[in-house]
């Protein structure tokens, strides 16, 4: 049985995907169901996925499939190969629209100083999935100024793929004593990793391998301006 949250998000996206063939944003539907936050939305649509009302479609975050509504209202009909119309220019510019992945931003990183890991999907971002490869991806904000000379910039967004092995010379998401969490290139020599920072002011870390998770490596980045 959904609750009241859920059959309401499930029938707007039902309306939406009816009139316009794109599910909408993750803002969209926040405001549509007054929540003050898009993880409220990001739970209610593992709901309903859950209970197999909503389908995820491949490699598109946020575009879902109404697989079949509540009893007191009639399931969609699917289209034939007959009554389908060939896709207008309106049609194509929606599906580009639509092409949005949804990722948790999930705290911050430090490019400077080693802070406190963040691990709270508190908030959500989303990206064009064109910015992405085949993998899991989380997003995650930048604070500090060790990464300058790698065009990454205090308040900067960077798209991490999840690993937990990285290539010499890539910039990681390195957890540090299973408590402290950097973005920094990495590089190992003589048995010790070494995170090595890109800004002459910060001194390379050289720490033995236990000590050291590797959480991801960075994919993207999204610059933020003042």
């Amino acid at each position: 049985m959904l609750t009241r949250k859920q059959r309401d998000l499930l029938v707007f996206i039902h309306d939406r995907l009816k009139d316009g063939g794109v599910a909408p944003s993750f803002d969209e539907m926040k405001e549509a169901l007054d929540l003050k936050s898009k993880s409220g939305i990001h739970r209610l649509i593992t709901g309903l996925v859950e209970r197999g009302y909503l389908q995820r479609l491949p490699n598109r975050a946020r575009a879902v499939e109404v697989i079949r509504l509540p009893d007191d209202i009639s399931t969609p009909k699917s289209k034939t190969a007959a009554t389908e119309k060939a896709p207008s220019i309106l049609d194509r510019i929606s599906e580009k629209i639509a092409d949005i992945t949804t990722l948790p931003l999930v705290g911050k990183i430090a490019a400077g100083t080693p802070i406190e890991a963040i691990q709270n999907d508190t908030d959500f971002l989303d990206i064009p999935t064109s910015m992405l490869g085949n993998g899991e991806y989380y997003a995650l904000r930048v604070e500090g100024d060790s990464m300058i000379n790698a065009g990454i910039n205090d308040d900067d967004l960077v798209i991490i793929k999840k690993t937990n092995q990285s290539r010499d010379g890539k910039i990681v998401v390195a957890l540090v004593d299973g408590m402290e969490a950097t973005l920094k290139r990495i590089y190992r020599r003589d048995g010790k990793v070494i995170l090595e920072a890109e800004n002459e002011a910060y001194k390379p870390r050289i720490l033995t391998p236990d000590r050291v998770q590797i959480q991801g490596e960075l994919a993207s980045l999204i610059r933020t301006y003042h």
